[in-house]
């Protein structure tokens, strides 16, 4: 091994014990617990070694949210692919992204509400996040003309269920009821735009 090589996949390891305990901080404690002191304190480097690696805070939670959509994405295609019918995998697919919402608040706090420079729908959008992007397209599209405009609204509407349940500001146990009413709305929309 060259010490090129070497030295990358060392960056490589510490870039991934950065991300991780950041991670980890933000499950146990919350966002405002993961700083650049903390994290270097966390995980025994220096705060200059930090940020040889990371521009900024902003960029170690980008980090943790493009780690979120890969792990989204393939829960997303799971549900999809474990469907009988087309109408099901919606619904699934919905019901699953509710689930990661819930089960990883962090996390997806990271992906969809905390600032970061991660962009949908731009020429330098990134790859993970396009690939959850399509996982949701994949179960749209046999609905409607204009794929991306409802993958857009649905994806929105799934966002506002998991944030308004999660702050207990809509009535608890209806989550089904939801989801069944943005599956109709959703596979009746080719109907309505002829």
């Amino acid at each position: 091994m060259g010490i090129a090589e070497r030295k990358g996949r060392e960056r490589a390891e510490r870039e991934y014990r950065i991300v991780a305990a950041a991670r980890l901080i933000a499950e146990r404690e919350g966002w405002d617990a993961v700083t650049i002191r903390r994290l270097a304190e966390e995980i025994e480097y220096s705060q200059p070694v930090l940020y040889s690696h990371f521009k900024n805070r902003d960029a170690i939670v980008a980090a943790v949210a493009v780690e979120g959509f890969q792990e989204l994405t393939g829960a997303l295609r799971e549900a999809a692919s474990g469907s009988t019918g087309r109408r099901n995998a919606l619904k699934n697919v919905a019901m699953a992204y509710l689930a990661f919402a819930f089960r990883h608040p962090a996390l997806y706090a990271a992906m969809f509400i905390l600032p970061t420079n991660l962009r949908f729908a731009e020429s330098g959008t990134r790859p993970e996040l396009r690939a959850a992007f399509a996982a949701l397209a994949a179960v749209v599209a046999p609905f409607c003309v204009d794929v991306d405009d409802v993958t857009e609204t649905f994806w929105a509407a799934l966002h506002g269920l998991a944030e308004l349940e999660r702050s207990g500001r809509i009535r608890p146990g209806m989550r089904d009821e939801r989801i069944a009413l943005v599956v109709r709305t959703i596979c009746s929309s080719r109907e309505s735009a002829t």
